[in-house]
């Protein structure tokens, strides 16, 4: 049997209330039975998320440095997620950018991504995937590299609530 899909992500914050409030807030998760009875955890789940939780959190203290993956150790990079539409990517990138949290969007030709990061300096990435029969519509090719997302341009060309691929979209 493959792999089909990523079931849940658990981090390690700092403080998992502040966390919690990050993810519930501007990003619209629920909190479920808060931590499931665990002392400094908590189990969120992502809207739209048939998963049992997409994110579990546990707290190791405010004096916790912050991570240092991909400076000078291994580790993750980031986590993404999907959206079904245009208009909620730019739902997103306004609620993100109010959080102080937006790093970058990017369109990399078939997901147009916006970059954040949570209170403890997680990164995460926030996508929405072009439906596979809209490859190449914008003249550029599935294969271009990294150009900055012009995400009013790209709402023109897709349609603001075109649904987006799930997963790989060809």
């Amino acid at each position: 049997m493959p792999i089909t899909r990523l079931n849940h992500a658990v981090l390690y914050v700092r403080n998992v209330g502040r966390t919690v409030a990050f993810y519930t807030e501007v990003l619209g998760f629920r909190e479920l039975s808060a931590g499931g009875g665990l002392r400094g955890a908590a189990f969120l789940r992502a809207p739209g998320s048939t998963n049992d939780h997409d994110i579990g959190l546990f707290e190791i203290g405010t004096d916790a440095a912050p991570t240092t993956a991909g400076k000078d150790q291994v580790g993750l990079y980031h986590l993404a997620w999907e959206v079904d539409t245009l208009d909620e990517l730019e739902r997103l990138a306004h609620a993100l950018e109010d959080a102080g949290s937006l790093v970058g969007a990017s369109d990399h030709g078939t997901t147009k991504s916006l970059y954040a990061k949570d209170p403890d300096g997680i990164e995460f990435e926030v996508a929405w995937i072009v439906p596979a029969d809209q490859l190449g519509k914008d003249g550029a090719g599935e294969q271009r590299g990294v150009r900055p997302l012009d995400l009013q341009a790209t709402k023109r060309l897709y349609g603001a609530t075109t649904r987006g691929g799930v997963g790989i979209s060809h």
